[in-house]
Order: C-alpha cells, then sequence, then structure tokens
C-alpha cells in the first residue's frame, strides 16, 4: 500500500485525493494545502491528516509518495524536496514555465533513482491510448501527418491568465505532449501563430486566445494543433493520425449516446462534456494508477521528467516563433 502526501488541495488536488482515496493500491495519509481550510476539506473527506508544513510530510518515513498539485511557481522546489526525501514524486504539468530552473531541477535529482512522473494525462484518456496503441501496432502504415484540435469552452480569469505562462505553455502544453507521443520521431522544427481574436481583456494582458502550431520531424512529417479557447458548444477534444494505409480518429466525448431523429433534424444528441475535469476524469484516474503501479512495482514511470521538458521546450520554440514569424529549428 503507497502512503501518499497531497501537497496542493485546490481544484486539481482535491480530484487527485479523490482516486488516491479509492485506489486499492495506495492510501491517502497527509493532505497540505498553504489555505489550510482547503486541506482540512480533503481531509474531512479521505481521512488524510493535515499537515501545518511540508515538511512535517517530509519527515514521515511511511510516505512513499508526493502528489504536488499546487501553484505551478513552486513545483521545482517541492520536486526537489521531495525527492530528496527519498519520495516518489508525481508533479502536475508544467514543471516549471522557465526551462532553466527545469534543467536545474533535474542536475539537483536527476541522480537520486526517485520515480518523478508528469502530469500528461492525456495519454491516459481511453480513446487517446487505444489510438496511440494502434498506430504503434501499424493498423494504419507508417505515420504521416498527426491533427489535434483542443478548444476551451471559455477563457480563464485575468488572475489566472497573469500566471499561467501564457496559451502555450498553459494549455497548448498538453497537446505538444500529445503530439510526441503520437508522431513516430521526436519534433525538430516548430513554426506557431497566434492571436487574441475573442475577448479584448486577453489582448489587453497581451495574450492569446487563439493559436496553431505546426510541428515537423526530420524525415517531414507534421504535427497540427489548432487552440481556440471559447468554443461555445462544449469542451472540444479530437485527434486524428493519417498513415499510408488510412486514419485513426478519437472523437469527442457526450455524456450519453443516445440520438435523436425525427422529420426536421437527424442525430440531434447530448452536448460534448463542458470542462477538462468531466471529458478526462477516466484518464486522470489511469494516470495515478500507472504511477502507484511503477512506484509500487519498479516499474519505469510512463511520463518522465524528461517529458515534461521536452514539451515545456516545444512550447518554448513556438513563442519564439511568435516573436520572429519564423520556423524554428530546434537544437
Amino acid at each position: 500500500m503507497l502512503q501518499v502526501a497531497l501537497l496542493g488541495c485546490g481544484r486539481i488536488g482535491r480530484m487527485h485525493a479523490e482516486f488516491v482515496h479509492a485506489h486499492r493500491r495506495a492510501r491517502l495519509a497527509w493532505a497540505f494545502d498553504v489555505h489550510r481550510p482547503a486541506a482540512e476539506a480533503v481531509a474531512a473527506a479521505t481521512g488524510a491528516r493535515v499537515a501545518k508544513e511540508v515538511d512535517e510530510v517530509l519527515a514521515d518515513q511511511a510516505v512513499g509518495a508526493a502528489l504536488i498539485a499546487t501553484s505551478t511557481d513552486t513545483h521545482v522546489d517541492l520536486i526537489t524536496r521531495c525527492a530528496r526525501a527519498g519520495k516518489a514524486v508525481f508533479c502536475e504539468k508544467p514543471i516549471d514555465l522557465d526551462i532553466r530552473k527545469v534543467d536545474a531541477c533535474w542536475a539537483a535529482v536527476g541522480n537520486l533513482g526517485v520515480p518523478i512522473q508528469i502530469g500528461f494525462n492525456r495519454r491516459f484518456d481511453p480513446s487517446f491510448a487505444s489510438l496511440a496503441r494502434r498506430c504503434r501496432e501499424g493498423e494504419i502504415g507508417e505515420i504521416r501527418q498527426v491533427l489535434i484540435t483542443s478548444r476551451d469552452p471559455d477563457i480563464p480569469s485575468d488572475d489566472y491568465m497573469k500566471v499561467a505562462g501564457g496559451l502555450l505553455r498553459d494549455m497548448t502544453i498538453h497537446d505538444l505532449d500529445m503530439a510526441r507521443f503520437l508522431l513516430p520521431e521526436e519534433p525538430v522544427a516548430v513554426f506557431a501563430t497566434a492571436a487574441a481574436l475573442i475577448d479584448e481583456r486577453v489582448r489587453r494582458l497581451g495574450e492569446h486566445d487563439t493559436a496553431v502550431v505546426v510541428l515537423t520531424t526530420e524525415s517531414g512529417k507534421q504535427a497540427v494543433i489548432t487552440n481556440y479557447r471559447r468554443a461555445v458548444y462544449g469542451y472540444d477534444q479530437r485527434i486524428e493520425v493519417v498513415g499510408e494505409k488510412g486514419m485513426l480518429k478519437a472523437e469527442n466525448r457526450h455524456p450519453t449516446t443516445v440520438e435523436l431523429w425525427t422529420a426536421e433534424r437527424t442525430r440531434a444528441r447530448d452536448p460534448v462534456l463542458h470542462f477538462f475535469i468531466e471529458r478526462y476524469r477516466e484518464a486522470y484516474a489511469a494516470e495515478l494508477d500507472a504511477f502507484v503501479g511503477a512506484v509500487l512495482d519498479g516499474e519505469p514511470v510512463p511520463v518522465s521528467f524528461a517529458d515534461g521538458r521536452a514539451a515545456l521546450r516545444l512550447a518554448d520554440a513556438a513563442y519564439q516563433s511568435l516573436a520572429t514569424g519564423r520556423m524554428v529549428r530546434l537544437d
């Protein structure tokens, strides 16, 4: 039984706490948040103890893993402290907004032999995972193009956007990781275009709400990512992979499969699921299960620190492309 400490009890943290509490091989031992009532609420729901400070968690030799769901600017410090204390680490994405800090973190913990998994949950979505497996099994032959659609139902708050690191590091980074997951080769070039087309407050903050990113591999294979931050019809998440023998496609999720067929219209159905908590609920559960299994069974984590760094590097290159108007080659 893996004893887990939760660091950060906001929206994502509460969801992770629920899944740890329900897991057959894990137990939530501690809950910590700088806003103590948030930790107390998680503790009341799961039976965990409330930590006054992180050091209290790190001193508990029974704790085998820390689940970091705090604000991004705390990730590097907490990963370092937890790894040095011998705790396996699951950290929500991104590792940090500054790749120099990411590299410094790895220099500090990379040789400790502690499992570190980064929270790119979409790899674990049942449909996306099946699509990836079937690509690797050669069902559509040589992969030539990946098309990723990712659209949010609305624009975040100003306070959120001020600290999130920009659309490409906050939202697109999931799609950059998915592109790496599906492409048979690493991207070597990035081109991006982005704008604030939807909301004046996004423009006022110098931010973007609409973007297209094109990744190219050495042999010319492509991944095209489209992002949009106010899809009025719901949380739009689709993938197409085109290969020599055909296409694999993963569609949106709906609350039910019921359709209405009448003389006036056909295939009227429930709207797509509204937001990421609902859409990727199974994925969050599956990534936790993979992390627990890796720690207890001594297997490599399925989404590594290097994967987290690679996605951030692509996001940085996309911002460089925005600034220059040119395709950016990765060294």
